[in-house]
């Protein structure tokens, strides 16, 4: 199997990382002759933040305040990462990104460039399925109600529009899977579209 490219895109607490820590399993047991490469861009950015640079502190206000970080580090984060580690011989597997439009596009055409064709995969959870999932997660960005609700909106007007860009293009294999059951029936579609 030639090293492929995958895309995790959902609402917060859709079970984005569950699944893509699957599919790296997968990848492991079956074609262990590339490497994986995964990339998680809320885990750089909650590393990013604990930096004691100037971007890092406005960064990490953001975070607090519960605002969606600007593009350009969004953006930095996963092509800064894709210049110094990527080698071109690994399984891609990015969760979380991209989470705007604008940022789509950019990631599309950075995976041209690499010669790769993503599969896109969206868990695709209802907004009060989400909710409940987040009160129930425990973690510190989770647990203001008011801070769900900008996280849920956020979804709405801004990667909703990054999803949809990657439904109708040529460029990626896009995979609509219903989230709203367990673990295992999410990863056995997911797993049964990519095999198709």
């Amino acid at each position: 199997m030639n090293p492929q490219t995958y895309i995790f895109i959902g609402r917060s607490g859709c079970g984005k990382g569950t699944q893509a820590a699957l599919l790296q399993e997968h990848l492991k047991n079956n074609f262990s002759e590339s490497p994986i490469l995964y990339l998680e861009t809320g885990q750089s950015f909650r590393k990013f933040i604990d930096e004691s640079t100037y971007t890092s502190g406005l960064s990490k206000k953001i975070y607090h305040d519960a605002d969606p970080q600007p593009e350009f580090l969004a953006i930095w984060m996963w092509s800064h990462f894709m210049v110094e580690d990527f080698k071109g011989n690994e399984h891609l597997v990015i969760d979380g990104t991209p989470r705007s439009y604008p940022e789509a596009l950019v990631l599309s055409s950075a995976l041209k460039f690499y010669n790769r064709r993503p599969t896109v995969i969206y868990i695709n959870v209802g907004r009060e399925w989400s909710e409940e999932r987040l009160k129930g997660r425990g973690r510190i960005d989770d647990v203001k109600a008011e801070d769900v609700k900008k996280r849920l909106d956020w979804f709405d007007s801004t990667i909703l529009p990054a999803v949809e860009y990657f439904r109708y293009s040529k460029d990626c294999n896009f995979l609509d899977i219903n989230g709203e059951r367990t673990i295992e029936e999410i990863h056995q579609e997911m797993m049964t579209r990519i095999a198709a």
